[in-house]
């Protein structure tokens, strides 16, 4: 994080002025969707937008170092992987965005909020279909030596099980900041409930009444662009993501889309994941607010391709158009929405939609892709085609399963990414 030049290298030469942008990843564990990125990032080449100014995008990845608060910062935008669980890099987001003015795709300053408890507090009061959810105190005391006092005085007893029987059986039982899964158990009767209630600690815990669902639906938003995937939670990772074409109703998909670029847009986020329960047209949001998505290319197969493509050409639309990163948030418009008593249900997501639509630029978005970047679905789908895509899925297959199921993998991620090139070739209109 030493950072000593300015996040946009520009030329001085009037007649063919130039300008080289940085894009910082800042990565825990992560080695094949950067990877991804940057060799597509290298299919956009120069860029030549309506002012006359050629554009040129590279990236590095962070290192984590000492900073003075007053250094600049030269990543024009980041991609934060990393600084949701690591705080010494989320600091340093924090500074390059108050100080440098650096873009962000995910606000530091929502983190709190990075959590299912605020995101399900947000949707409810804007009318949207959250399952009925109780919050329930620690089971055992925090690490605070406060704790035995101010227990003594205020805590009410409760009785988990009448409010379980309250909400209804089955139910989940899952932490109020969780995610991957952790901490997550569907209880179907007392004895359950006592015993997860127990192994949670000093994880604070949520109930949540379960929806008898038809699909499970997973949607990842990456500034305007959002899909929308049949997710199979009981499956194993690599099988989760269901290669499923209309398998929600217009309506229900329209929703599930409208949904996640709606709670990106309202918390400031630009690459988010939300998971969502259907029933006929009924959608049901249970989880969405994911600081680091799923983007693997174990996990998502056939979706990768799509995913690193719009990773990068929000990057460099955000980059090349100047786009500001937003560090505070308009809450009271969608409020001032859900309050009035004139519009129904389907008008209120309209709006809702149209605020979101507005705050990611979607119709500018995408005249300004269709413009500058049209030679991109092209070069992207020769890519997967390519040796490079392979070793990054041969890696990753080495990397994440033992000897002996590496073959079977090779299989099957093989098959599902064909599927992909045979479908997006149909798509372009190639042989």
């Amino acid at each position: 994080m030493t950072q000593t030049t300015q996040p946009a290298q520009a030329t001085n030469d009037p007649a063919n002025p130039r300008t080289t942008h940085l894009i910082g990843l800042l990565l825990g564990a992560e080695e094949d969707w950067p990877t991804a990125f940057e060799q597509v990032l290298a299919l956009v080449g120069p860029v030549t937008t309506d002012d006359g100014v050629t554009h040129e995008l590279t990236s590095e990845r962070i290192t984590i170092e000492p900073f003075n608060l007053r250094q600049p910062v030269r990543d024009g935008l980041v991609i934060d992987r990393l600084a949701y669980w690591y705080y010494h890099p989320r600091e340093w987001l924090k500074k390059a965005a108050l100080v440098n003015g650096t873009y962000l795709l995910n606000s530091p300053f929502t983190f709190q909020s990075m959590e299912k408890h605020s995101a399900y507090c947000a949707l409810m009061r804007l009318g949207l279909k959250v399952p009925e959810t109780i919050l329930v105190p620690y089971k055992n005391p925090v690490d605070n030596v406060r704790w035995a006092y101010t227990s003594a005085k205020y805590n009410r007893a409760f009785d988990l099980k009448a409010i379980a029987n309250e909400i209804g059986y089955p139910l989940y039982m899952k932490p109020f900041d969780g995610g991957g899964w952790r901490g997550v158990s569907r209880i179907v009767d007392e004895e359950a409930l006592q015993r997860a209630y127990d192994a949670s600690g000093e994880m604070l815990m949520h109930l949540q009444a379960t929806v008898d669902y038809e699909h499970f639906a997973r949607a990842l938003s990456i500034g305007p662009e959002t899909m929308v995937m049949d997710f199979r939670p009981d499956q194993p990772m690599h099988n989760r993501y269901a290669v499923s074409y209309d398998f929600l109703s217009p309506k229900a998909g329209r929703q599930a889309a409208a949904i996640s670029r709606i709670v990106n847009a309202f918390f400031g986020w630009e690459f988010n994941s939300c998971e969502m329960l259907v029933k006929g047209d009924d959608v049901y949001p249970i989880d969405y607010a994911n600081a680091c998505p799923d983007i693997a290319i174990t996990s998502l197969h056939y979706y990768f391709p799509w995913a690193i493509k719009a990773l990068v050409r929000w990057s460099a639309y955000c980059l090349m158009t100047g786009r500001k990163g937003r560090i505070d948030l308009e809450t009271a418009h969608y409020f001032a929405i859900a309050d009035r008593d004139d519009l129904t249900d389907d008008q209120k997501l309209d709006a809702y939609l149209d605020i979101a639509d507005t705050y990611l630029d979607r119709d500018n978005y995408r005249a300004w892709c269709a413009k500058h970047l049209d030679h991109l679905d092209l070069a992207v789908l020769e890519w997967v085609q390519s040796e490079a895509f392979q070793k990054i899925l041969r890696d990753t297959i080495q990397a994440t399963y033992p000897e002996h199921e590496r073959d079977q993998f090779k299989a099957h991620f093989g098959g599902l990414i064909g599927l992909w090139v045979k479908d997006e070739k149909a798509r372009l209109g190639v042989g």
